[in-house]
């Protein structure tokens, strides 16, 4: 076979891909989110939203902000997990791993919290498939000039 028939995704695709893959890993019971950093088309580090290591997770210990109607995106200290966004940048630093100039690949767009961190972290550009609605983070990552785009599957281009 002369590799010229052999169907591959794109990058993005792929990448994107992974990312909602890692989502199934999370215990959240309000949300599943995934995350990707990626450069020069390599991963460097994925997380997914859940409880800390060594703590039990949401699914078995329960949900503050859903027993307490906490509307989406408001009171974060009071849950136990955290956010995929957090989750790939800590897996990064245990690693030595510098996010700087990459690129992260999240399944919805970030927090005003997280859209903080990736400024800092360096991440030069989030692609994410669904939004979520916070418009500081947007603005955040505006002023900052990080390129967001939206993800669109194969069959959408």
């Amino acid at each position: 076979m002369n590799g010229n028939n052999i169907e591959r995704p794109e990058w993005d695709d792929y990448f994107m891909g992974t990312a909602f893959l890692i989502s199934k890993r999370s215990t959240c019971l309000r949300r599943k989110v995934g995350a990707v950093l990626v450069r020069d088309n390599r991963i460097l580090a994925t997380g997914y939203n859940g409880a800390p290591s060594k703590v039990e997770h949401c699914d078995v210990k329960g949900c503050l902000r859903q027993e307490l109607n906490v509307p989406s995106g408001q009171r974060h200290e009071i849950c136990r997990g955290l956010h995929a966004e957090q989750n790939v940048f800590l897996q990064a630093a245990k690693f030595g791993v510098s996010a700087n100039g990459s690129t992260l690949y999240i399944t919805n767009t970030p927090c005003s919290i997280c859209a903080k961190m990736i400024i800092n972290a360096g991440i030069s550009e989030v692609v994410f498939a669904d939004a979520y609605p916070d418009q500081m983070a947007d603005g955040f990552l505006k002023e900052a000039k990080i390129k967001v785009r939206q993800y669109k599957p194969k069959e959408e281009r």
